[in-house]
């Protein structure tokens, strides 16, 4: 496969990323309050497939370890949701199966194998910045999963949002570096999604407490 095609997976893969924030942003400013759609779900896990396959193609170690990371926590939000069960049986066979797919072609892919992938990146210094970042980046939705599990239903909380800055920044420095236009393009709307749900998150809150006042 050629670099142009591997790139072209990469968009399609940031597009539906972008995509499930869109979503999740336009009905949160609507209502006024941070919300978490199943949609959102849902198209993290078709978007996170692709970029698994996108970081194995591209050799790109950080990405495909964040993406490893929050794979089954999508599928996690998605029982909370109680939107799991209602997809296809063998799709949801599939899903649950893929990252040992991936992780046999990892083991045996010879060029876009786990040690190919590893002597792609002659800059360690830079694979280690990039590594943190996306262990920072993708500890959100651990957090997320948590504090979802705590409450028992699924939910994005500010923590989710200011960890998802911190991240951002880290990998987007690693990814102008490496030349990973899909990754810089998609951190450059993220933040701008960021901030505007902590701002969310706050006016919200501030409407709360103006409420509680009044009652009292």
């Amino acid at each position: 496969m050629n670099p142009e095609q591997i790139q072209n997976i990469g968009f399609i893969a940031q597009g539906l990323f972008a995509s499930r924030f869109i979503v999740q942003w336009v009905r949160s400013e609507k209502v006024g309050r941070v919300l978490t759609p199943v949609m959102f779900w849902q198209l993290s896990l078709v978007a996170s497939f692709l970029l698994i396959i996108y970081s194995i193609l591209a050799q790109d170690l950080p990405v495909l370890l964040g993406q490893a990371i929050g794979y089954y926590i999508y599928v996690r939000n998605l029982r909370l949701k109680r939107a799991w069960r209602v997809l296809p049986k063998y799709f949801r066979y599939f899903v649950v199966a893929f990252p040992f797919l991936a992780g046999l072609w990892l083991i045996f892919g010879g060029e876009y194998s786990l040690k190919g992938i590893w002597d792609h990146h002659d800059n360690m210094a830079l694979l280690i910045w990039g590594t943190i970042g996306q262990l920072i980046f993708s500890s959100r939705f651990i957090y997320q999963w948590y504090y979802s599990e705590k409450v028992k239903r699924s939910v994005l909380p500010l923590g989710f949002w200011i960890i998802s800055i911190v991240g951002a920044v880290f990998i987007s420095t690693y990814a102008f570096y490496m030349d990973l236009y899909p990754i810089i393009l998609g951190h450059v709307f993220g933040f701008f999604i960021y901030s505007r749900n902590i701002a969310i998150h706050f006016k919200y809150q501030k409407k709360l407490a103006a409420l509680k006042n009044t009652n009292v």
